[in-house]
């Protein structure tokens, strides 16, 4: 009898007893973290509280989601494939992936390429096959920074974007090109996302000043003219610094007699502080030194100066600087100007020894310079040209008469032989074949007539006669 009870209290335990222990605290858990998310929705940034909800809320990039679009109608009828989206900071990168797991009813995964790894994705993985199988809805999988993921770990998400288990979409600032792997890439579109206009930037502030729920409209806030001018300047069409600064700035601005806070200049001064999306390791590094060396290359010192001085602002790493002046001096200026290149090496050892922040009248001087001087790539496009006969064409031997006789076999076998010795011609020049013989009257360097170089293609002219006439065929180098 005894042991029919136990049995009995034993399968009354399992059936209801465990559950309902385990319900209460399911229910404890569910109670704190609704109150944990309450409680963080009230401290969090602006930028975070005033995050759009909805398609029609987002701000900007009207290119890619404007009526009409690929990605606008995507989202609309809830076909949306993996995706890439590419943008600076405070784009609305992270924001664009929550609206579209919001408006295509799909459930909503997040993890950072910075502290997540493949153990994560395969919890998700199994999280979402379960979600499809059960409940046929979708998984997104936000993959935040991915460039930050190695080729590891990017391959671990192609068999389940391949099958549709998850829809990726990664949020980078860097070039998916060269930060995404190609299997991957080529299984996703690559939106990108552009900088916030100054238009677009002053809604947003709008906005936040006057919503009463997510923003700052219950503090009877205002900003003035000259510091609603800098906060847009200084932002640089980045929505999370406008926001957060202007947050900021609020918190220090006390109400005044009638109750209204109003910021003014100096405070958002110090609220701005400073904010410098420059980045060594990222895009903008390369893109503000190819607009430098581009400016140099086309004799433009103004435009030139402007990049030089965007890189000093920002810190960018003083010999980096002065090793593209000089590989300009002899890439862009050439034998037009063959002193560039002492200036250029002057310039790039002098940065050496100094350092910051004198290294920067060095720059601008060499800067100066080789915009300001004659231009010429073409001893860089004959190396091309070169290069070209020598991955095309069958490598014949060192002609005979080039080559050292060292031993007497050598000697014997014809090394040497016909070789004339320039030093012992009038003028130091006398007419030799010195190619190999499948290559004999081929034409590499075609000098330019701008600066110096004028006075080489005289000169070859009058040591070749026709071999230097005529002008170089239209290529650019490689």
């Amino acid at each position: 009898m005894a042991s029919t009870v136990s049995a009995a209290m034993a399968s009354r335990s399992s059936t209801w007893y465990l559950p309902y222990s385990l319900g209460i605290t399911f229910a404890a858990m569910t109670l704190f973290e609704h109150r944990r998310k309450e409680l963080a929705s009230k401290v969090a940034p602006l930028s975070t509280r005033m995050r759009p909800r909805r398609l029609d809320e987002i701000v900007g990039q009207e290119h890619i989601l404007g009526p009409g679009k690929v990605l606008r109608g995507c989202i609309e009828g809830d076909r949306v494939p993996s995706m890439i989206l590419w943008g600076p900071p405070g784009s609305g990168k992270t924001t664009l992936a929550r609206v579209i797991a919001d408006a295509t009813k799909s459930y909503f995964e997040t993890i950072s390429a910075v502290t997540s790894g493949v153990a994560d994705i395969r919890k998700i993985v199994e999280l979402g096959k379960e979600r499809l199988g059960a409940e046929g809805r979708r998984t997104i999988l936000f993959v935040d920074e991915i460039h930050r993921f190695n080729r590891g770990q990017q391959d671990a998400l192609l068999p389940h974007v391949e099958e549709g288990t998850l829809t990726l979409i990664g949020a980078t600032t860097e070039n998916p090109s060269f930060e995404v792997v190609g299997p991957l890439l080529s299984r996703c579109r690559v939106f990108t996302l552009h900088a916030l206009s100054d238009a677009d930037a002053d809604v947003l502030i709008n906005r936040a000043l006057s919503d009463v729920e997510h923003g700052l409209g219950s503090l009877n806030a205002s900003i003035d003219r000259e510091a609603r001018a800098l906060l847009i300047r200084i932002a640089n069409g980045d929505a999370r610094i406008a926001l957060d600064a202007l947050d900021l700035a609020l918190a220090a601005t006390p109400p005044g007699p009638d109750g209204k806070r109003t910021v003014g200049l100096s405070t958002m001064e110090d609220a701005l502080q400073r904010h410098a999306r420059y980045d060594r390791a990222g895009d903008l590094h390369f893109d503000t030194i190819s607009a430098f060396i581009k400016s140099i290359r086309a004799s433009d010192p103004d435009a030139a100066l402007y990049w030089l001085a965007r890189m000093v602002d920002a810190g960018e790493d003083p010999m980096f600087i002065a090793r593209r002046l000089v590989i300009s001096a002899a890439e862009d200026v050439g034998l037009a100007d063959p002193g560039a290149l002492a200036i250029a090496v002057a310039c790039q050892q002098g940065v050496h020894l100094i350092g910051w922040p004198e290294a920067r009248i060095l720059m601008a001087h060499t800067t100066v310079y080789l915009a300001s001087a004659p231009k010429s790539n073409a001893s860089y496009a004959a190396l091309g040209r070169a290069m070209g006969d020598v991955a095309g064409t069958r490598n014949d031997p060192v002609p005979l008469h080039l080559r050292n006789p060292v031993t007497g076999l050598m000697r014997a076998m014809g090394y040497g032989k016909d070789y004339k010795y320039a030093h012992d011609f009038p003028g130091g020049f006398v007419e030799m074949e010195n190619l190999p013989e499948n290559l004999r009257g081929h034409r590499y360097y075609y000098p330019t007539d701008h600066g110096r170089e004028a006075a080489i293609r005289e000169r070859l002219r009058a040591w070749w006669g026709e071999k230097y006439g005529g002008e170089a065929p239209v290529e650019r180098p490689p």
